[in-house]
């Protein structure tokens, strides 16, 4: 398996996916909503879940993945995507946070192993062409 994105690649893509959650959120319920609403962290938890998903599911990575040009693939080299259920249990296994935190060698987290995904480089991707 060619080599998996940076810790470092993989954090700005994180941060990225945040602040677009809470941003998201606050066009919903507004500044005093996201300031005043207990609630308003289990609104970007979703958002994040949500978008996360479906954005993997169907465009190979989340936002913030894309903006940094990584790339959710699966590991069995059949080049197919992940199926949407399969992104959905990565993305609440990622927003537990422990599963990111366990990982193999290669830089696979217990999310991806479980998933059998890897998030790649959109370079070394395109290098195996």
């Amino acid at each position: 398996m060619d080599q998996t994105a940076s810790w470092a690649q993989r954090a700005l893509a994180l941060l990225i996916d945040w602040t677009a959650s809470v941003l998201v959120v606050i066009g919903f319920i507004g500044l005093d909503g996201y300031s005043n609403d207990p609630a308003a962290s289990l609104y970007i938890l979703g958002v994040f879940v949500l978008e996360s998903t479906l954005f993997t599911a169907f465009l190979g990575g989340s936002f913030g993945k894309l903006v940094c040009r990584l790339r959710v693939v699966n590991v069995d080299g059949s080049g197919r995507p992940l199926s949407l259920l399969n992104c959905l249990l990565r993305q609440v296994m990622v927003a537990l946070v422990i599963p990111p935190l366990v990982f193999r060698p290669d830089g696979r987290g217990l999310h991806d192993m479980v998933t059998k995904s890897a998030t790649m480089t959109l370079a070394s991707l395109q290098g195996r062409r």
